[in-house]
């Protein structure tokens, strides 16, 4: 029998995809709800000055993109599954705002035409779902992106291996931590971090680049 050539790592990163895939497939994922989460729309309300430029990373269907159009943000999302940005493509154009919607990977931006600065991304369980061996890279990217006092608004999931629903990605497993974000991302801090209602650890936090 043949052995595969992957690598465990390329292996993990295979299973994530077809797990965001299934999701999809199988109907609208549960962190794809089509309500705009309040603590985006707290920020985008309280926001000091003119909207900037906005990078959503994992965007689903593009609810929170076309809300953040809607409200004069120049807007480009990222998804790494077809199905997800061919309907959030749709639905900017049906909502008539400009959003550019983009194919492809939030830990290998480089490989897009997603130039900076910006002065916000917004993550909602994008971050949480990246292998432990890929999150320095989204990181970097985001790092060599951001304009001096940008924020870095994320929702994540807590490590919790009884809630894992796909133990074969042993990532999920670790979740994220207060203390791993400190870690990768260097010249950030962070400026607020508020537990989630959800039955599984969760947690919203702000995160802002040195200026």
């Amino acid at each position: 029998m043949a052995q595969s050539s992957q690598t465990a790592q390329e292996q993990e990163e295979e299973a994530v995809y077809r797990a965001m895939e299934g999701y999809y497939l199988n109907g609208r994922p549960p962190w794809d709800t089509g309500v705009t989460p309040p603590e985006l729309v707290t920020l985008v309300e309280e926001h000091d000055g003119p909207p900037g430029r906005v990078l959503e990373l994992g965007c689903g269907t593009g609810t929170n993109a076309v809300y953040l159009a809607r409200h004069g943000w120049d807007v480009t999302a990222v998804d790494l599954i077809d199905r997800a940005v061919e309907q959030a493509r749709e639905k900017a154009e049906a909502e008539g705002v400009s959003v550019r919607v983009l194919q492809g990977d939030a830990t290998r931006l480089d490989d897009l035409s997603v130039p900076g600065p910006f002065d916000l991304f917004f993550d909602l369980s994008c971050y949480c779902g990246i292998p432990l061996h890929r999150r320095d890279a989204y990181a970097a990217g985001l790092t060599e992106r951001a304009a001096p006092g940008a924020r870095l608004l994320m929702f994540a999931y807590g490590g919790d291996a009884q809630h894992n629903p796909n133990p074969e990605i042993k990532s999920w497993d670790a979740g994220v931590t207060a203390d791993e974000l400190r870690t990768r991302f260097a010249g950030w801090e962070i400026v607020d971090l508020t537990p989630g209602t959800n039955q599984m650890p969760t947690f919203w936090v702000t995160l802002r680049r040195d200026s």
